[in-house]
């Protein structure tokens, strides 16, 4: 696991060398352009892998944008993934995986589409891992050449994070589940800030797997009932809301009790 050892830069620091940093921009651009464009080509690669479809199949079998296209997805990929379960079983991976690196939205339906498409153990492993890595790459990715863009636009957010990260550093692992259990922060803004401001690819990656855990359960949930949604929002009722706000006053258990033992012994 890579360990990010760079001393952390105050508030101040951060917004000095703003100027400095937006040179790197263009770097940066080609390097996200470059990894992109590649991806793009892998996933055409693994779309020619699968049989021919029928005209009006073809016309569905795209990202979902919508509950609607989730459930015309699902109902093609169900009629295929008996015959072919490991070319359904890898796009569904591999396209989760690209849209997390790449911070693109749809990942929620592929979320309740897992729930229709596997067995529900397989389908809550398989989103948290997906969750997991393609978050791990987006990190990677911003270690490589993310932090002159995030110094050019979001210099305040990124020095406002720095001091609440410090505030939990001797917590973080229970610090980022709790932010991957509620919508404080984007799952977008924490990937990319992550490695610029200090969070070990260890706890970072540990921490996404465990935190999207809670939210992801209920996305699996109601994809067994995918064909009576209407939208994504019907698969959180308030009684999953309530469930998600315990997961996420337990995941801050720890943090208060080590507080508290240290103020005991101090």
């Amino acid at each position: 696991m890579i360990e990010m050892e760079e001393p952390l830069m105050p508030e101040t620091t951060i917004k000095h060398q703003i100027q400095k940093a937006i040179p790197g921009t263009r770097k940066s651009y080609a390097v996200f352009g470059g990894i992109f464009l590649l991806s793009l080509v892998c996933m055409g690669l693994l779309y020619t892998s699968f049989p021919n479809f029928e005209p009006e199949e073809k016309a569905v079998f795209k990202l979902p944008k919508n509950i609607d296209d989730a459930k015309a997805l699902g109902a093609v990929l169900n009629r295929y993934k008996e015959k072919y379960h490991y070319q359904v079983f890898a796009s569904f991976f591999l396209t989760y995986i690209f849209l997390q690196s790449f911070a693109i939205p749809g990942s929620i339906f592929l979320s309740i589409l897992s729930g229709f498409l596997f067995p529900f153990p397989v389908a809550l492993f398989t989103v948290c891992a997906c969750s997991a890595i393609g978050a791990s790459c987006c990190y990677l990715l911003s270690l490589m050449a993310g932090r002159p863009l995030l110094m050019k636009y979001f210099p305040e957010r990124v020095a406002d994070w720095t001091q609440h990260v410090d505030k939990h550093r001797d917590s973080l692992l229970n610090y980022i589940i709790f932010l991957r259990i509620t919508p404080f922060l984007p799952n977008w803004f924490i990937n990319v800030a992550s490695p610029v401001i200090g969070v070990s690819l260890q706890h970072f990656f540990l921490g996404t797997f465990l935190g999207v855990a809670p939210p992801s359960f209920v996305a699996v949930q109601a994809g067994k009932t995918l064909h009576k949604l209407s939208s994504s929002t019907d698969a959180f009722s308030w009684t999953s809301v309530i469930l998600l706000g315990v997961f996420a006053l337990l995941s801050l258990i720890p943090i208060v009790f080590k507080k508290h033992l240290a103020r005991k012994f101090d």
